[in-house]
């Protein structure tokens, strides 16, 4: 029981928050169509690229002593393409998720940043930056759900409930 509580709980606290508004009108939903346009092409390649150098050596060390080297670079070769065609997939949400947070304006906005010098470097970068600060949590994660448990067990005793 505890467990799934301080599951739901991270996740709640991991998770983006959401907006209880209204649709994007057409108008706003056609700018984040444009500024996902802008993100996506560069953002994918960039996030395979990072993503393979977190998980690739994972996986190869699983199978380096069993195959072969023909077999491996096949193996790799699936693997890049899989994460490509699952980050393109979760990225056809972005237009929508963009309209729900951003008004029209904001996102023209962010269309104006993204083409400047710093913007530009932004899309180039900032991916490589994420899977880095991904890869510096996760090792905290186990951390902060154990402390987490504890914590709500605490509460949980001082209310009169047990496990």
């Amino acid at each position: 029981m505890k467990r799934l509580i301080a599951t739901a709980l991270l996740g709640a606290c991991l998770a983006l928050p959401a907006r209880a508004d209204n649709a994007p009108s057409p108008e706003t939903l056609r700018v984040a169509q444009e500024l996902a346009g802008i993100m996506t092409g560069n953002t994918i390649t960039q996030m395979s690229r990072a993503l393979t150098a977190q998980i690739w050596p994972n996986i190869e060390g699983q199978f380096k002593a069993k195959v072969d080297a023909a077999t491996l670079a096949e193996l790799k070769t699936v693997f890049e393409e899989t994460l490509a065609n699952f980050t393109t997939e979760v990225m056809k949400d972005a237009p929508a998720v963009y309209a729900r947070n951003f008004t029209a304006q904001e996102l023209r906005d962010m269309i104006a940043f993204y083409k400047t010098p710093t913007g530009k470097k932004a899309l180039q970068v900032m991916p490589m930056v994420m899977a880095d600060v991904s890869a510096r949590l996760a090792p905290h994660v186990q951390a902060f759900r154990n402390d987490l448990n504890a914590r709500i067990e605490a509460v949980m005793v001082k209310h009169g409930y047990k496990k």
